[in-house]
């Protein structure tokens, strides 16, 4: 398509996805994502490709589940929509009157960054022709697994319950997937992210260098622009962030720059002590 379609239009298309999640509409959920499109959460895990997998996913992770989106905020940059969130899922559902949450019920709150690309399947602008082509969702799996033991014998019983799931879903190869989550960036690699947004706010590009694989830009995705990291130290932009999370070997936060909030996505190679990507989603 020659042009984006609006802000608005994009998150129209994404909020699909909570949507159908809600009511548990499998077929609804499925239909939103392109034929090639990838499904990765926890980012770290094996990422599901095609029909067949994200069947087996939405089994998986979403039907024995209720799950709700707790957005805070959303960027859009291009045709990316992140969003900042926060997810709550009661575990094998809500077993109150009506549907509603007993004192029993496993509950985990999962703090969440949750980036969507979409695509126009048709090529022609229309609306109707919006698919997802790629949901990856960037939260801390040891983080969920330390609320599901804080309810002592029975999230210990819901989380045993989660391997036999995974077996029947998503056989060996993706129970194992599953597990890769648990190699992260961690805490040294949120420190070196510290580090660098740190010498990016207050000028200190050299500083800002040293935590870069070299040769790796400041990337701002949705702008076709990417700048070296002197560049963009050099000019005062207010650079604020918070919520820093580790997903497989990324780290992402919350940030504010000129004013505007977005979330900033930091990859690392088999290194923890440089970042190997440095991508800022800002609105357009």
């Amino acid at each position: 398509m020659s042009t984006p379609p609006e802000a608005a239009t994009l998150i129209a298309a994404v909020e699909k996805s909570p949507a159908a999640v809600a009511v548990h509409d499998r077929e609804g959920w499925l239909g939103l994502f392109s034929h090639d499109a990838e499904v990765c959460d926890p980012v770290g895990s094996r990422p599901n490709h095609g029909r067949a997998e994200l069947t087996a996913f939405y089994e998986t992770f979403i039907a024995p589940n209720d799950i709700t989106f707790h957005v805070e905020h959303d960027t859009v940059a291009g045709m990316t929509v992140f969003r900042d969130l926060t997810l709550e899922t009661v575990m094998g559902g809500r077993s109150g009157p009506g549907g509603t949450t007993a004192p029993g019920d496993v509950a985990l709150r999962v703090p969440m960054h949750l980036r969507y690309d979409v695509v126009d399947v048709g090529g022609e602008g229309r609306t109707e022709d919006l698919r997802l082509e790629l949901l990856h969702a960037h939260w801390e799996l040891p983080s969920m697994i330390g609320q599901l033991l804080e309810h002592g014998v029975v999230g210990a019983g819901v989380g045993a319950k989660l391997v036999p799931r995974l077996l029947r879903n998503q056989r060996v190869g993706g129970t194992v997937g599953f597990g890769r989550a648990l190699r992260r960036a961690g805490r040294e690699g949120k420190s070196t992210l510290e580090d660098l947004l740190g010498a990016l706010s207050s000028g200190d590009g050299a500083g800002a260098r040293r935590r870069l694989a070299p040769d790796t830009p400041i990337e701002l995705p949705g702008t076709g622009r990417s700048m070296p990291a002197e560049e963009f130290a050099g000019t005062p932009r207010g650079l604020r962030w918070r919520k820093l999370l580790s997903a497989g070997m990324t780290v992402t936060a919350t940030i504010e720059s000129d004013g505007a909030r977005g979330v900033g996505l930091f990859e690392f190679d088999g290194r923890r002590d440089r970042v190997s990507r440095a991508r800022l989603f800002l609105p357009r």
